[in-house]
Parts: structure tokens; C-alpha cells; sequence
């Protein structure tokens, strides 16, 4: 301690800066995931959804939303008025975050606790976008973006991680039912009201780079270490806890969807090895700080054999979840969020299993319900206002051209 402050750990403070940068990652390299998935009309349309989330949460962040996700509960969601602009947290005792560091009280800089946190909340809309891609208008994206933030993102985030009601009971590391959950509940939701894309499932509508997606993919793999060993908030065992399980969790998820491809398809396909990489990735996300390694293997295998299942169910039903927001995400966070219950690190603390069981249940249905019914909300009142989808003639042009007056690749495809 200096006085009454405490010493900033410069080596947490190193490693929560680099994840901060590695979350950050994780946005553009989304924006090149989603846009090699999509047709060539459509490709920067696509990329601007997750690169303007950059733009319209990282202001809403620092206005209000840290401050609604860590200040004082007040039921719905948590207000400080010291966290209003981060201006108590610039300077002053409020600019120490602490941590324990081989049981030493220590701290980082709080702004960059609160700036890790804020690129969280920028991919989760940036996430949603994928599910009903190709369809909607630029400006009423910006909208709904910025309203789910404040009105969806904020108090479930407060709830689980910042004091509220489900903080300390139910398990969610890094953000499998906050993050993944919630997205993926709200894209289906919001394809379910505004409906399919012109065309589908009669006209074939092919990926138009899939060497971006691989990439995107691979720099988004990379970019999760940041995402779950970061949010250890130290640097220590359990960051390399969260690390290690996470590679496992993604190298297994891989690994089972092309050995299901193989079996199922008679070939393995690039896309379904990316595909199974997320499906992991997202499945470790809330249990990364408290399973083992043979966890995030049961997990992986799992959370493939289940995504691939709901991929292949919504393709009987005919919605028209673009690029598989609810099949992988959703339904791997759910996996994750209640899969954890049964493969916990012995530890000190723990409630028995049926008692976290419900914990889990409890957070997930939470996450569902709350998500869904506010989305639903939030999308009718924005098609019955300003219009959510498209004109039909935009449409058949694509986002590039109708919505932005650019081409990615320098020509215009109706294809």
C-alpha cells in the first residue's frame, strides 16, 4: 500500500491491457468472418455491422453502460454516478480496481478493468447482426444496436457479474449466458418477426470468400485467449486455467464437427471446421475459469454434436438465420452455461450439484426469456417506426451498393 492506495500490479495490468487488445481483435475479425459468409453484393454492407458496434457501443460504454453494469444495484439494473463518463475512475481512489496477487491486496488501473468489459459489450450486438444479415438498413441497425446495449446488454450483464441477483450463484465466466446466450436468442427472435431473406431457401445463396471466413476464424480463436483467460482479472493459475481449456475446448469442437461431416457428408468442409471451432469456443466461454482439461474435451464434443443438430433442424424448419447466430451461439452457450455443472474443478465453496444445477438453469432462462422479450420489443418498434428491413428492389442490389454506394471487390453481383 502508498497510503491508503494500493500498488498497482504491473503484471496484471500488462496481461489485462493485452487481453483488452485481443478482445478488441475478436470484433474485426468477426467483421471478416460474417463477410466472407454472405454474397458479394453484400460483403462491406456485412463488415460495417460489426466495425460500426466499435463506434456506437464504445461511446454508450463510456457515457453509461459501465456504470449500469458495476454501480450499485438498483434492482433492474446498477447506477454510479462516479462511473457516469468514467470520471471517478480517471483519478482519485476510484482509479484503483483491486485484485489479490498471491494473497497481497494490489489493483489495476479501474479504466482498464472498464475497458476490458466494454469490448464485451461492442461484440454482442456486433454478434447478433449475423442472423439476420443481408436484409436490414444500416441506420435502423445503429438503432437497434444501441438500444439492445443500454436496454438488454446493461442489466444482464449488472445481474450476473456486477451485484445483482444472479452474481455469485450461477456460473458464467466469461459471458456464455451475458454474451453468446443472449445474442443468439435475439437474432432468432428478430428473424422470426422480420422473416426470410428474398429468395430463401429457393435461390442459392453461396458464401462469397470463404479463405476470409478461415481467416476471421483464426484470429478470432486467437483473440478468445483474451476473451476467457482475461477475464480471470489476474495473471496467474487460473488465467492459464482459462487459457488451456480453451484451446482444448476449440481443438475438440473442430475435430468432432469434420469427424461428423465425414460420417454425415461423406467430405469435410472448411466451413464446418469453423463452425466447430466457435461451437467449443463458445461452449468454454462461461466455464473457462472452473473445469479441467478433460471438461472443456467433454464439452467440445458436445457442444459440436448439438450445434450441429440445431444447423441441421433449422434447416427443416426454413427460418432464415443467415449465418447460424442461434445454432452455434445460442445453443452452444446453453450447453456451456448448464454442461459446466458436471465437470467442476474440486474446489472449497461449492455448493452441491443439483444446487448449481439450478443455478445454471436458472441463469440461462433468465438470459433466454429476458433477451427474447426485450428484442421482440425492441424490433417491432423499430419496423413499425422507421422500418427494419429493406426495400425489396435495395434488396435484389445488395447493402453495398443501395445502402453505402461501395462495392467490396470493385464490381456489383445481383447474385
Amino acid at each position: 500500500m502508498v497510503g491508503s492506495l494500493p500498488v498497482i500490479d504491473t503484471g496484471t495490468t500488462a496481461w489485462m491491457l493485452t487481453s483488452t487488445g485481443l478482445v478488441l481483435l475478436m470484433v474485426p475479425a468477426l467483421a471478416m468472418f460474417y463477410g466472407g459468409l454472405v454474397r458479394t453484393k453484400n460483403v462491406v454492407g456485412t463488415m460495417m455491422h460489426s466495425f460500426v458496434a466499435m463506434a456506437i457501443v464504445g461511446v454508450i460504454w463510456t457515457v453509461c453502460g459501465y456504470a449500469m453494469c458495476f454501480g450499485e444495484s438498483l434492482g433492474w439494473t446498477g447506477w454510479n454516478w462516479d462511473f457516469f463518463l468514467l470520471q471517478g475512475i480517471d483519478h482519485g481512489p476510484g482509479a484503483y480496481y483491486e485484485i489479490s496477487v498471491n494473497g497481497a491486496d494490489m489493483a489495476i488501473p479501474t479504466l482498464v478493468f472498464a475497458m476490458f468489459q466494454g469490448k464485451f459489450a461492442i461484440i454482442t450486438p456486433a454478434l447478433i447482426a449475423g442472423a439476420f444479415a443481408e436484409r436490414v438498413k444500416f441506420l435502423s441497425y445503429c438503432i437497434f444496436i444501441a438500444l439492445w446495449s443500454i436496454v438488454i446488454y446493461n442489466p444482464l450483464a449488472h445481474w450476473v457479474w456486477g451485484g445483482g441477483f444472479l452474481t455469485g450463484n450461477a456460473i458464467d465466466f466469461a459471458g456464455g449466458t451475458v454474451i453468446h446466450i443472449s445474442a443468439g436468442v435475439a437474432g432468432l427472435v428478430t428473424v422470426l418477426y422480420l422473416g426470410a431473406r428474398r429468395g430463401y431457401p429457393a435461390v442459392a445463396m453461396h458464401p462469397n470468400n470463404l479463405v476470409m471466413t478461415l481467416i476471421g476464424a483464426g484470429l478470432l480463436w486467437v483473440g478468445w485467449f483474451g476473451f476467457n483467460a482475461g477475464s480471470s482479472v489476474s495473471s496467474g493459475l487460473q488465467t492459464a486455467q482459462a487459457l488451456t481449456v480453451t484451446q482444448i475446448s476449440a481443438a475438440t469442437g473442430a475435430l468432432t464437427w469434420i469427424m461428423i461431416e465425414a460420417v454425415h457428408l461423406k467430405k469435410v468442409t472448411s466451413l464446418g471446421f469453423v463452425s466447430g471451432v466457435l461451437a467449443g469456443l463458445v461452449a468454454i466461454t462461461p466455464a473457462a475459469g472452473d473445469v479441467m482439461p478433460s471438461g472443456a474435451i467433454l464439452l467440445g464434443i458436445i457442444s459440436a454434436l448439438v450445434c450441429y443438430g440445431a444447423i441441421q433442424m433449422k434447416n427443416k424448419l426454413g427460418y432464415d438465420d443467415t449465418l447460424d447466430v442461434f445454432g452455434i451461439h445460442g445453443m452452444a452457450g446453453i450447453v456451456g452455461a448448464i454442461g459446466l455443472t458436471f465437470f467442476l474443478r474440486p474446489g472449497e465453496g461449492r455448493v452441491p450439484m443439483t444446487t448449481q444445477l439450478w443455478y445454471q438453469t436458472e441463469g440461462v432462462l433468465v438470459a433466454i426469456g429476458y433477451s427474447a422479450v426485450m428484442t421482440l420489443i425492441l424490433v417491432v418498434l423499430i419496423e413499425k417506426t422507421i422500418g427494419f428491413r429493406m426495400k425489396e428492389s435495395a434488396e435484389k442490389v445488395g447493402m453495398d451498393d443501395s445502402l453505402h454506394g461501395e462495392h467490396g471487390y470493385g464490381m456489383l453481383s445481383l447474385n
